[in-house]
């Protein structure tokens, strides 16, 4: 049996709604990588060793939005 591949939810374009579009594209990517692989890793490994492993690139895709996000500038009082 073939693992279902990632598909974006109606829920998932609720929330998107309003987000700046780099964030969606992020996102929509990391949903898809990280799909694939715990598909792959809980096949291959113990399924909570794949949930650490995915859940460690899950911060890596974080760290990325944030770096790529225009920092908001603090007025000076």
């Amino acid at each position: 049996m073939l693992p279902l591949p990632a598909e974006p939810e109606c829920g998932d374009r609720r929330r998107q709604q309003g987000q700046p579009p780099a964030v969606v594209a992020h996102a929509w990517k990391a949903q898809q990588r990280l799909h694939q692989r715990y598909q792959h890793l809980a096949y291959r490994k113990q399924p909570q060793i794949a949930v650490v492993a995915v859940a460690r690139e899950l911060v890596g895709f974080l760290w990325a939005v944030m770096r790529d996000l225009p920092t908001p500038e603090v007025a000076a009082a």
